[in-house]
């Protein structure tokens, strides 16, 4: 297997605006980070990926872009950009930027030009179409609910906007605008940035005449999801660009089944490095989007597993439990009470026992749990705002089922403010937050973790010391054992004749593990536990989400 150094590496998401604040405003930004680089060097990450920080009117906090090659004034200036990739640089960190290009913001420079006539130069940059019988061009919806067209009367036609109204989206069947794009990508790569995540990236071809799609909850998916020229485009944006650089790339790739994640991710090199897979988000999701349901492990088990051994030796993994857009990893696939330390431990022993580069998104390390507001008031995510007005103020839904759906479901469980240490606001800001602190800072933040030897974070750390000591964690193929046990996942990794077995109890039950046929208890070694003691493989009790890591 080729080796690089972006599948060695660790990556840690910034969420810019809740990440720290650095002088009062409830926001956070650039020096915030700036001041806690050490804080994540200390942790072990290799690569920070930044969620956007360029210049955005915030319709989509941050993900609806005015100036690609400019800096959001709330999160500071391009010096401030400059000075904190040095200091990344220095650390011997690398800095992933986010790149946002299936859409702009309907404030960028194009998209004024483009709305203001039809022969505009500009025009063609973005997806203009005539209404049909007074309504809008075809049946496609957004993913933040409502038609995926605006009307704009200027021109008397329709454009297309996957997400927000202030969201339009770029036409990449446009050669001139992909020009444009691929340039803006130079200029940050010149700079000294170290690679992309890629938005949407599944989303920039769309079905020739953009016919009506099949009624589904969100319409249209098969005219705008992997669409036919998407890896036309991708082999072009890397002939242009990507290969041009010793860089990392993933691409966010909702909805697209692992056999097209060859493609995007092959080893050959010719689009990404790698892809983020939904496949596993999809699973605890009920018959409509933000209704839930308990996943049985042996369903995680197998999504997982699958991911692994399809892929290998074929494409390149990513792992993740969580982002800036899913609820956090403990409330959602662990227990966020009694065992939320131990539990926390668990799930991300197994991230950095498989195979692929693995992603920590902000608070992960210490654990952070989902936020319970209690009014709809509380929440700032525009799509929870379009959802409840649909549902509950055009709709008849119960407020109260669907207000404790989005406790559950909502992005903003993952864009509360970083907590920290246990003073006001979670010692994130001295002003008025932009969204509310989690309640429970004052018991979980990072000066508590830091405190405590026994903590999630030097548990991480330790974890990501073990990985980089032991190639087989990263390079090895994969091996479950037991796919239909309902307590534990067990599996082997094998590289070059060393062998890492993972044993890890997804219960808060005591289960009995038996070793499987063929291996040679004797032989093991304990290199990492998130309990003290108990270091024999054969036949022993794994105890509530206890994670143990031998290798042989």
């Amino acid at each position: 297997m080729n080796k690089a150094w972006w599948k060695e590496a660790v990556v840690y998401q910034i969420y810019p605006r809740s990440f720290m604040d650095s002088n009062g405003d409830g926001i956070g930004d650039l020096r915030g980070v700036i001041s806690r680089l050490d804080y994540l060097k200390d942790l072990g990450i290799d690569v920070i990926w930044m969620s956007p920080c360029y210049k955005s009117p915030n319709d989509d906090n941050g993900y609806d872009i005015s100036d690609y090659r400019d800096i959001m004034d709330e999160f500071g200036t391009m010096d401030d950009f400059k000075e904190m990739l040095a200091g990344i640089h220095e650390r011997g960190m690398k800095l992933v930027m986010d790149l946002v290009v299936n859409h702009s913001s309907d404030e960028h420079q194009w998209f004024a030009e483009s709305r203001k006539s039809r022969d505009n130069p500009y025009r063609d940059y973005y997806i203009w179409r005539d209404g049909r019988d007074g309504r809008e061009p075809n049946n496609w919806t957004s993913y933040f609910y409502g038609p995926a067209w605006e009307y704009d009367k200027t021109t008397d036609q329709y454009y297309l906007h996957l997400f927000s109204k202030k969201q339009p989206d770029l036409n990449w069947e446009n050669p001139k605008l992909r020009g444009e794009i691929y340039d803006m990508m130079k200029f940050w790569l010149d700079m000294g940035c170290d690679g992309f995540r890629m938005d949407v990236v599944s989303l920039f071809s769309k079905t020739p005449g953009l016919p009506d799609g099949k009624p589904a909850e969100i319409t249209g998916t098969e005219h705008f999801q992997d669409g036919p020229r998407i890896h036309e485009f991708l082999q072009e944006m890397n002939r242009e660009v990507l290969s041009k650089y010793d860089i990392m790339t993933v691409g966010e790739t909702p909805d697209v089944p692992l056999e097209h994640a060859l493609r995007y991710a092959n080893n050959e090199g010719t689009e990404l490095n790698m892809v983020f897979q939904f496949e596993q988000n999809a699973l605890d999701c009920g018959p409509e989007r933000y209704s839930y349901r308990k996943v049985p492990l042996p369903e995680l088990k197998a999504c997982f597993s699958k991911w692994q051994t399809v892929l290998q030796d074929k494409a390149w993994n990513s792992l993740y439990w969580t982002n800036h857009d899913q609820p956090r990893t403990v409330s959602r696939r662990g227990n966020d009470g009694q065992y939320r330390k131990e539990s926390q431990k668990m799930l991300y022993t197994m991230l950095l026992t498989m195979q692929g580069t693995p992603y920590i998104y902000q608070g992960e390390e210490i654990g952070m749990t989902n936020v319970h507001f209690d009014s709809i008031e509380d929440y700032n995510d525009i799509e929870v705002k379009n959802l409840w007005k649909e549902r509950v103020i055009n709709g008849s839904a119960d407020p109260e089922v669907l207000l404790d759906a989005i406790r559950f479901r909502s992005r903003d469980n993952a864009r509360t403010p970083m907590q920290w240490d246990d003073s006001e606001n979670a010692g994130f800001t001295t002003g008025t937050p932009w969204l509310k602190v989690n309640p429970n800072y004052k018991d979980i933040n990072v000066k508590e973790a830091l405190e405590d030897r026994d903590s999630i974070f030097y548990y991480m750390k330790r974890l990501i010391q073990m990985r980089k000591a032991n190639e087989v964690a990263v390079y090895g193929d994969f091996r479950e054992y037991e796919p239909e046990n309902e307590s534990l996942y067990i599996y082997e990794r094998n590289y070059e004749g060393k062998k890492m077995f993972v044993v890890l109890n997804f219960t808060e039950n005591e289960v009995p593990f038996h070793m499987p046929e063929g291996l040679d208890a004797g032989k093991a070694v304990l290199v990492i536990d998130n309990y003290k003691g108990e270091e024999a493989l054969e036949e022993r009790m794994m105890r509530p989400y206890e994670a143990a890591v031998y290798v042989m």
